[in-house]
């Protein structure tokens, strides 16, 4: 079946040219958002330059035949350098392609001179081993926001067809200087306004749920911005861990959460049960409307115990050790677009020990094949 093409908005092309703006690297963005790194380039010189996505208002016909041209030109002459170098036997091949790896890409010489890409690959493979599993750890470190031990990074190699012990991963991060930002979770209670209302708690500390949406816990957590503190809440599906709807505001009340409800993607409805703490600020008209506007059920932790919501009070932990730590927020809507970043790499790239060092997207997808 041919992969069907991404299609992307205006405000998408827009968001990602300002994370670029904001200091990520382009690695990252393309890496996080599964972009090319030709498509993120030509948005960020459209932004700079017209200030529109569209191709119509950036090149005339003129320069778009000009551009076929060149490429076909570039690719005639270098067809015709690299065959002119090559010799008949396979180590000449080899160290033809080496040589200009810098000037041409590996894939269209191998097509050139007639060999499998894996010939070359394997015998770089063999030869230089011990630099590219340095590589490799180095990336994964850094392109997961220095926030992976050594057991994650071993997970994450052995994707990539490396198996390397946990001593080894240890030994290299301390040659190279990579330490990490992760740190053991550790829950304490909040002295805040109590919800004193008599709803009891149907969760019962069982967070390891089997149906998606059954049981969607939140919790609130303070971040500065400039010099006055701010506000995020998450709602995270314990099913697989997804933050499925995401907020933040300069009040903690309970507009915050309402537009965390309305960030949901998909039917609200499906949500069985909302499980928070006493906070004063899930005790409230508007979020009562809520629930009972799309049949979501209650439950509350018990009075003075964060053991009863340990997944919100965790991925707080997570949150503040991984992401708010590490940056300096300049704005509220600076923090939302760093938030609604770190949220699309905490879905869709970061592996869980508790999901079997899956992403929470992956663990969601592998329970569907599981049931088809």
């Amino acid at each position: 079946m041919p992969k069907q093409r991404r299609t992307f908005t205006a405000d998408f092309k827009r968001q990602m040219v300002q994370l670029y703006e904001n200091g990520k690297p382009k690695a990252a963005i393309v890496r996080e958002y599964e972009l090319s790194p030709s498509v993120l380039d030509r948005w960020i010189k459209q932004a700079q330059t017209s200030g529109s996505f569209s191709e119509k208002d950036n090149r005339s016909t003129e320069e778009n035949e000009l551009i076929a041209l060149r490429k076909r030109v570039q690719r005639l002459e270098m067809e015709n350098d690299i065959l002119k170098q090559a010799a008949l036997i396979m180590g000449r091949k080899l160290k033809i392609i080496k040589q200009n790896s810098d000037r041409y890409s590996v894939s269209a010489m191998c097509e050139v001179l007639q060999i499998a890409r894996s010939t070359f690959y394997y015998e770089a493979k063999e030869r230089d081993h011990e630099e590219a599993v340095t590589t490799a750890i180095v990336e994964i470190f850094h392109t997961n926001r220095k926030a992976y031990g050594t057991r994650k990074i071993k997970v994450k190699l052995k994707e990539q067809g490396f198996i390397v012990s946990r001593r080894r991963i240890g030994r290299t991060m301390k040659e190279e200087g990579l330490v990490s930002t992760y740190t053991i979770a550790q829950y304490k209670p909040h002295k805040t306004a109590c919800n004193e209302a008599t709803t009891a708690n149907v969760l019962k500390r069982e967070f390891d749920q089997t149906e998606a949406k059954r049981f969607v816990v939140s919790d609130l957590t303070y971040v500065r911005v400039q010099h006055k503190w701010h506000y995020v809440c998450v709602l995270i599906d314990l099913f697989n861990r997804e933050i499925i709807g995401q907020s933040a505001g300069p009040h903690k009340d309970a507009a915050l959460i309402s537009r965390a409800f309305a960030s949901v993607e998909g039917n609200l409805s499906d949500i069985q049960w909302f499980h928070t703490d006493r906070g004063s600020e899930f005790k409230n008209r508007l979020i009562d409307e809520t629930l009972t506007t799309f049949q979501i059920g209650r439950s509350l932790s018990m009075k003075g115990c964060p053991y009863d919501n340990a997944v919100a009070e965790a991925t707080y932990k997570v949150m503040k050790t991984e992401f708010v730590n590490q940056m300096n927020f300049q704005s509220l809507h600076h923090l939302e677009l760093e938030l609604y970043d770190y949220v699309n790499w905490f879905n869709k790239h970061r592996i869980h020990g508790t999901l079997g060092y899956m992403t929470p997207i992956q663990y969601k997808a592998a329970s569907l094949k599981k049931v088809v």
